[in-house]
Parts: C-alpha cells; sequence; structure tokens
C-alpha cells in the first residue's frame, strides 16, 4: 500500500511537472512561430501596401494584442510590429479592451 501512494505522487508530479514545462513553451513560443501566415512588418507604410484594403494596426508581439490607429499604444509598445488587422485576428491575436 505505501509503494501504490509512492507511485501516485511521483506520477501527480511527474504530470504536474509535465504541465508546466508545456506551458512555458507555448508562453515562450514567439508569435511569428505561431502564424506563419501572418506578416509582420516595421513600417506602418510597408504594412499597408501589403494588405491595401486592411486596417494596419499595431501588434504587441509579447501578449498578441493588436491597438488600432488613434489609439494610446499604437506604436509604442516595446515589443511590437505593424499588422494586417484581419491577419491578426486569423492567427488568433485580438484587439485591446481599452484603446
Amino acid at each position: 500500500m505505501l509503494l501504490l501512494k509512492k507511485d501516485l505522487r511521483l506520477n501527480a508530479f511527474r504530470f504536474v511537472l509535465l504541465l508546466l514545462i508545456s506551458l512555458l513553451i507555448t508562453i515562450s513560443t514567439p508569435i511569428s512561430a505561431i502564424a506563419a501566415d501572418l506578416h509582420l512588418f516595421t513600417t506602418e507604410q510597408a504594412a499597408q501596401s501589403h494588405c491595401p484594403n486592411d486596417e494596419v494596426v499595431w501588434l504587441n508581439t509579447n501578449t498578441g494584442i493588436w491597438h488600432s490607429q488613434g489609439g494610446h499604444w499604437y506604436g509604442r509598445t516595446k515589443s511590437g510590429v505593424y499588422v494586417c488587422r484581419v491577419e491578426a485576428a486569423a492567427a488568433g491575436n485580438r484587439g485591446s479592451l481599452n484603446g
């Protein structure tokens, strides 16, 4: 019985460890690796020429949240790129809730 409890605790520990490792890998994966169809641009003009019929947004690459032109964080986050809004949404990113 004692051996069974020890095995259960070891299995639970392994499960939690694997869960944490997979979570860390998911969080640390760059957005460009997650979404191969998302084109990233360093300038607003380059993004606009890629998607002339779409809104260009600023994508915070650390959070996966985009900011529209005129919003406080548009072009201002430490890590970010210009992208087409439709592509950003298709890649699983979302718009800012507070501008």
